[in-house]
């Protein structure tokens, strides 16, 4: 058994199903404990919950090496989402092709939480920089922007541009991606929202081919046994 399982009282084929699945679909829990219980297993709904926190964040970490890697225009928004009864700010970044890139909470909508997020997108991305920038017309990314060109993190030829329209794709995909959170109806704090948008981020990822290529190529086209893979676990 992989030593990122040990101690678990259930095999790691369920452990990663079920954070699969709940990071895939538009399921609770409770969902998935009745779904469990109907293929024989007895899984708490707080045990499947836990999985999600742990292995959720595990997963994006694993698939970081074979994430498609985007240099041209970027289109950069946030969106809402309820954590703890009060409404937080996500940041998201996609690419041309609507590719994820990357996103962050914030409790603040300012120059700073714009700049400490596109840093942390540069940063995952570190051989490939934007060529455009793609904002609606609020003020903190423009200072973010020119902050980080000045900093030699973005070039200097890098084009900002704030046109709203040009963001449409991106509200698009926040729609879709808040599809996915609305079961959850509110996170109890930053930390478990965090971990567990980092798994719907990442089965975004999957669903919009972006490790297709290595889906194929290391696991024949299947997506279990391909995160199997990545957790050193055979997937029938």
């Amino acid at each position: 058994m992989s030593l990122a399982f040990k101690g678990r009282h259930f095999t790691p084929d369920i452990l990663l199903l079920c954070m699969r699945w709940y990071c895939r679909y538009a399921l609770s829990y409770r969902d998935l404990e009745e779904m469990m219980a109907e293929r024989g297993l007895s899984v708490d709904h707080t045990t499947i919950y836990r999985w999600v926190q742990h292995y959720a964040p595990e997963l994006d970490r694993r698939v970081q090496w074979c994430r498609n890697r985007n240099g041209g225009s970027w289109y950069v928004d946030e969106t809402y989402v309820k954590v703890r009864g009060e409404w937080m700010y996500l940041y998201r970044a996609i690419g041309d092709q609507g590719e994820t890139l990357d996103f962050q909470l914030s409790q603040k909508r300012t120059t700073k939480a714009a700049k400490r997020f596109l840093v942390k997108a540069l940063n995952r991305s570190p051989h490939n920089r934007p060529s455009v920038i793609s904002t609606d017309k609020n003020p903190a990314y423009n200072e973010a922007i020119a902050s980080l060109r000045r900093e030699g993190r973005l070039a200097a030829t890098c084009h900002h541009r704030q046109v709203k329209y040009l963001n449409n794709r991106l509200e698009s995909d926040h729609g879709k991606l808040k599809q996915r959170i609305r079961p959850v109806r509110g996170f109890q704090s930053q930390k478990t929202a965090h971990n567990a948008i980092r798994g719907f981020e990442t089965m975004r990822m999957f669903r919009k081919g972006q490790f297709r290529s290595m889906v194929d190529s290391l696991a024949g086209g299947s997506e279990a046994r391909f995160i199997g893979r990545l957790f050193q676990v055979f997937v029938a």
